[in-house]
């Protein structure tokens, strides 16, 4: 028996024990990719388990995260300190790093959380992009300090979802060639093989979409070699299509989909192996050859980490200090002198104060790089004196993306991008579209990465375009993700301060709500008041308040007309960021909202609930619970009482004044 088979047995043993002793989990993945795993990890990727975020390493993926069996094993094998025997033992059970699904964070060498299927593959499509990048500012010479590959295993269900096929045609079309995705292709879903929904032909899609395609036997090691050997030539992203069998030697249930997603059961974990030749006694068995044969691979990765530190001392000292000034995504101090000014009595729309802030400000900030779906005029996110980012062009002046109609991969490539580091991303479509890409804002507030999401077009102020195109529920719906921060600046100055929130912010993303109409520059708005997420900006002439207007946005100039008509008692108070408001002290959120006042109101062109954490149970809110209309932006005000005249009468009716 090859120290191969035996590491390929190891797998195999380790994933069957960890889901049978967690009466949980899936099997049939980890023991189906064993073969084509440890061709890969040991004799193609670059890693240090002593250095796990070692900058030049190559990047592995495990988009099929219900395998993760696969991965956690791999890591021990292979000596990542963060994963124990201890924790393979605990897979899946309260507090260990070996969590159902992988997650980024808990254990040195999970590059990403995977799980939502199509999510992983899409994500290392930016980690790929960020290395050409990330290459083509600071290779210059003999000297290359990023030179990697980003490899993905990634099964039938991921190439099923959508976001996948948007991210694989933007992969293509820029030719990101150190992009490699070993295909698991075992034809078994949950519910069947999987040609009773999934027939085409997968590589013939790849072909149309600019890659590279093989197909190999998954469980040939040699053909698995050839393959990658090849596709580390490509001058296009590489597909290579591994035919495997699910639950491989699983006597009763290899190529079924009941070795899918439960545990294997006493009597197959016993049949499986006796036929491999594996002890039944003790399980978690591992031969004392196998994590020697993974410790060479991580001795060679060691090797190229030391040649990396030569390259890295050799290095011109100005390139080195802009690279780890990317790496570490500095800000510095003087970059917020540099924002613009809005005069009171000015408008703008909040969409071109934006633009005006990113191009103040990006000359000092090299990591940003902006993109939009295919809406770059109507969102403002260009930056105006440098290119776009095009196949084979990725120096320096390029930090614009055409990402085309492509929001569920736009923000899963961000991610990507993030977690890569190097480079700090943004990118911006209307604020209706948010919902396509919702599920890559849960992972970046899951993963606490810092990606700045630019939604414009944040209510139906937009106008004609109608309820198709009018958000209503959105900014409400960002709000209930957890750790993820949702900025609605009232005008051009808060507009900057949330600029400055979603940079300076470093442990998740932020949503930035933004309007297509223009937006009067406030005489009470301040920068150092937005950043508290919450302020004061019309106080009361009087000794204390006795009603109290909040609101966000292309509102505030509503509230505070409405004061005006209320009497001098009214206070109004801008919330542009709920979620930094929170972090405020008590005594801050005392000062800006006492207890003591209880008339409260509150306007936002969106749903209406949630409010009532900030207007209490005898407040009242003046908002949106209805899909839009088409009609011009000033009628729609009118006819649905978005004029101070008609909130101030509101209020009155509401709080009974």
């Amino acid at each position: 028996m090859s120290i191969a088979d035996l590491a390929v047995k190891t797998i195999k043993g380790l994933s069957i024990d960890a889901v049978e002793a967690a009466q949980s989990g899936h099997p049939g993945m980890p023991m189906g990719m064993a073969d084509t795993a440890v061709v890969l990890w040991t004799k193609f990727l670059k890693f240090n388990p002593s250095e796990p975020n070692w900058p030049d390493r190559d990047r592995f993926v495990l988009s099929a995260g219900h395998g993760s069996m696969l991965l956690y094993s791999l890591l021990h094998l292979s000596g990542y300190k963060d994963m124990t025997m201890e924790q393979l033992k605990s897979f899946r059970q309260w507090g260990a790093k070996t969590a159902g699904h992988p997650e980024f964070g808990e254990a040195g060498g999970i590059e990403t959380t995977t799980g939502p299927l199509g999510q992983g593959i899409s994500t290392a499509v930016g980690m790929a992009l960020a290395e050409r990048l990330m290459a083509g500012r600071f290779n210059q010479g003999s000297s290359k300090l990023v030179d990697h590959f980003t490899y993905v295993i990634a099964g039938d269900g991921d190439l099923m979802e959508g976001v996948a096929s948007e991210a694989a045609s933007f992969a293509g079309h820029l030719a990101l060639s150190k992009l490699i995705v070993l295909y698991d292709a075992n034809q078994i879903t949950i519910d069947g093989t999987t040609d009773i929904s999934f027939t085409e032909d997968v590589c013939g899609r790849f072909d149309s979409y600019g890659w590279d395609t093989q197909k190999v036997d998954g469980h040939n090691r040699d053909q698995v070699e050839e393959a990658i050997r090849r596709a580390q030539q490509s001058d296009k992203p590489s597909l290579i299509q591994c035919r495997t069998h699910i639950g491989h030697g699983a006597p009763t249930k290899q190529d079924s989909s009941a070795a899918h997603g439960a545990p294997l059961g006493a009597e197959e974990i016993k049949g499986t192996k006796e036929a491999m030749g594996w002890p039944l006694e003790p399980t978690f068995f591992v031969p004392p050859e196998v994590p020697a044969f993974f410790q060479q691979a991580a001795d060679k990765g060691r090797r190229a980490h030391d040649e990396w530190q030569t390259q890295r001392a050799q290095a011109d000292s100005g390139l080195l200090t802009r690279f780890d000034a990317h790496m570490a995504d500095e800000i510095p101090a003087d970059v917020w002198e540099k924002l613009p000014e809005f005069e009171v009595g000015s408008s703008i729309a909040t969409r071109k104060a934006s633009q005006a802030v990113l191009n103040a400000i990006c000359d000092a900030l090299p990591q940003l790089i902006g993109g939009s779906a295919d809406l770059a005029g109507s969102n403002g996110t260009t930056l105006k004196d440098y290119q776009h980012i095009e196949t084979g062009q990725f120096g320096p002046n390029r930090r614009n993306i055409h990402y085309g109609v492509r929001e569920h991969a736009m923000g899963a490539v961000m991610n990507g991008m993030v977690l890569h580091k190097g480079i700090r991303p943004y990118a911006g479509t209307f604020l209706i579209f948010s919902d396509y890409m919702r599920p890559a804002i849960r992972l970046a507030a899951l993963m606490n990465q810092p990606v700045i999401f630019v939604f414009t077009h944040d209510s139906v102020f937009l106008g004609e375009d109608g309820p198709t195109h009018q958000p209503v529920e959105h900014a409400m719906s960002l709000r209930l993700i957890p750790n993820s921060w949702v900025i609605r600046p009232g005008d051009g100055t808060e507009t900057a301060a949330a600029w400055r929130i979603a940079l300076e912010r470093k442990d998740g993303p932020s949503s930035l709500l933004l309007t297509r109409q223009g937006l009067p520059k406030l005489p009470g708005t301040n920068i150092e008041g937005a950043l508290k997420g919450g302020y004061v900006v019309k106080r009361e002439s009087t000794s204390t308040p006795d009603l109290i207007l909040m609101a966000t946005g292309s509102e505030l100039h509503l509230a505070t007309g409405a004061a005006e008509l209320l009497g001098p008692g009214t206070r109004v108070v801008s919330l542009p960021c709920w979620e930094m408001f929170e972090q405020q002290s008590s005594s801050y959120r005392e000062s800006v909202l006492p207890a003591a006042v209880t008339r409260r109101s509150a306007i936002e062109a969106g749903r209406s609930f949630g409010w009532e954490r900030y207007t209490g149970n005898s407040g009242s809110v003046w908002g949106i619970d209805r899909f839009g209309t088409s009609a011009p932006a000033k009628r729609i005000a009118t006819e649905w009482g978005f004029t101070a005249e008609a909130y101030a009468a509101f209020v009155r009716q509401s709080l009974g004044l």
